[in-house]
């Protein structure tokens, strides 16, 4: 399926985005596309914040949730070339008392490249029942409860009982934070300085950080509702899939909250749209090339269904290993993920394409129709 020329590809992003704002699906958005690094489409559309009046723009800065994923992951990766790391050691190594038991009641070790892929067993709150293990030991997902530190959270993590045993199965999760806190005892400084020097620094990603670096240009956060999008407001879960996330929004502007490797970071979409660029070329100049193809690599299998039939898990993000099932346009290889606050981004390497969608709508512009709308209208 050839791709559409540049008037022909932006016009049909900018029609799903207007009928989504006109249905009242999502508040705001920022999409950038990008083929072969040359941007083909760019609209920033609907409200930064519907109550003031405020218009969205491009720069806005939106709370990224597990677009941090990809970040931390390449901060990781920056520390395992340099053999400060290694994929195989177990958590135990930096975190003696981790041990949360696993179905058998056995102590099992975690590795950190189980925790990179998600198979270490350990899982989300959001992805649990009401009654669930992580809900009754107060478990953060790493979205609400600002101001918690990161080693109180850990010792409620390790307290819940492994969903399998660690490298039998896939399952979103924690890993990611575990791996933030492994970075900074690896470094012995704070994660979001380790992430701003190997990653967002090196990138002149100047918007995106643990922090908010502009406040009036900080996305106000909205959740699913009807007839329209609700504001989001600390405390509140919103349904998805089977169960439901609870959020804080003000978790971001709390210092004293702990950098949570999978979820707590802000930025742009020029920002994100600037490291696909740079993992889909290569690596250069924050990886090598080598280390690109591995974190591209599917590590788990397209029966762990990621993001459904056909997707597999590298490193950071889902690998596309088959399309056929998938039912999508976009080619074998792809590397794709999203974040909570409403959020879609994906690389085909096969077609020359970087996509960011960022909205400020939980979770239609995440987990809802307008992602699969935006992807569609690129592919013609």
């Amino acid at each position: 399926m050839g791709l559409p020329e540049f008037a022909e590809a932006s016009g049909r992003i900018d029609a799903v985005i207007a009928r989504a704002l006109d249905e009242k699906r999502i508040v705001g958005a920022v999409v950038l596309v990008a083929r072969n690094g040359e941007l083909i489409a760019r609209t920033a559309a609907g409200h930064l914040d519907r109550e003031a009046g405020t218009a969205m723009r491009e720069d806005a800065i939106f709370r990224l949730a597990s677009i941090t994923k990809p970040y931390v992951t390449a901060a990781a990766m920056r520390l395992v070339e340099e053999g400060r790391l290694d994929l195989h050691s177990p958590v135990t190594r930096w975190f003696p008392a981790f041990r949360p038991a696993a179905p058998d009641g056995a102590r099992p070790e975690i590795t950190v490249h189980q925790l990179m892929t998600h198979t270490s067993g350990l899982g989300y709150g959001f992805l649990e029942a009401a009654d669930g293990p992580y809900h009754r030991l107060n478990v953060s997902d790493g979205l609400d409860q600002p101001g918690l530190s990161l080693a109180e959270n850990l010792d409620r993590l390790a307290a819940a009982p492994l969903a399998f045993a660690p490298g039998t199965g896939w399952l979103y999760s924690l890993g990611i934070d575990v791996l933030g806190g492994i970075l900074e005892k690896v470094e012995g400084r704070g994660l979001a300085d380790i992430v701003r020097d190997r990653v967002t620094g090196p990138l002149g990603m100047d918007d995106t950080d643990f922090a908010v670096r502009d406040p009036a240009r900080l996305a106000m956060p909205y959740a699913d509702g009807k007839p329209e999008p609700v504001p989001l407001t600390d405390g509140m879960s919103v349904p998805v899939y089977d169960a439901a996330a609870t959020f804080a929004p003000s978790r971001i502007l709390d210092p004293g909250s702990y950098p949570s490797g999978g979820a707590g970071m802000a930025g742009t979409a020029g920002d994100v749209l600037r490291f696909l660029e740079v993992i889909r070329t290569g690596g250069a100049p924050i990886l090598k090339p080598d280390t690109v193809a591995t974190m591209a690599l599917d590590h788990v299998g397209a029966g762990a269904e990621t993001q459904g039939p056909g997707w597999g898990f590298g490193y950071g993000w889902a690998v596309l290993a088959d399309p056929a099932p998938a039912g999508t346009p976009q080619a074998a290889g792809t590397l794709q993920w999203g974040g909570a606050y409403g959020h879609k981004w994906f690389v085909d390497p096969a077609n020359g394409l970087s996509v960011v969608t960022l909205t400020n709508t939980t979770f239609e512009g995440m987990a809802g129709a307008f992602p699969l709308e935006i992807r569609n209208a690129v592919y013609g």
